[in-house]
């Protein structure tokens, strides 16, 4: 067993996920390094219970869970109008974006985080609208389910092959 540390000092390489261009997966990194400084733990893709999928959720250590929507163009933002669908998943919400996409564009009473590949700024912070204890229940389960399952696919990459993570 003297190989353990050795193995936990190595990074993970996760698969990359190709929905997203070079733009936007530079932003979400940035976003998971500032609320990892922060202390939350974050997953990407997150599929909620409605169906729609949330580019980042993080979770603080008191419970508290952060939705973050990524814009990496001003088309990016004009297209999509599911975003008000993942407020009631959440206790906050952000919008974040690289610093070519002009903050006037979004809504004044939402968050605001700048981000790029090598870190983030909250620029606006978002309100805080505590979410029901049930939901806070039933989103957090998700979250730790889809975590564990994504560790599970790391450590058995065949799994990978059924289709599911």
């Amino acid at each position: 067993m003297s190989d353990s540390p050795a193995l936990i000092s190595r990074p993970i390489i996760l698969p990359v996920d190709g929905r997203q261009s070079p733009v936007a997966a530079g932003v979400q990194r940035g976003v998971r390094r500032l609320f990892s400084q922060l202390g939350h733990v974050s997953l990407p893709e997150f599929t909620l219970a409605n169906g729609r999928r949330a580019d980042l959720i993080a979770l603080a250590p008191d419970g508290a869970l952060t939705i973050i929507e990524i814009k990496s163009s001003v088309a990016d933002f004009r297209a999509d109008r599911k975003w008000p669908d993942y407020e009631d998943f959440c206790d906050r919400f952000y919008f974040a974006v690289p610093e070519t996409v002009p903050f006037d564009i979004l809504p004044e009473d939402r968050g605001v985080i700048i981000a790029d590949s090598f870190g983030a700024a909250i620029l606006r912070e978002a309100s805080h609208h505590p979410l029901a204890g049930a939901r806070r229940k039933a989103v957090t389960l998700r979250f730790a389910h889809a975590a564990a399952s994504l560790l599970h696919a790391l450590a058995d990459p065949d799994r990978i092959a059924d289709g599911r993570l």
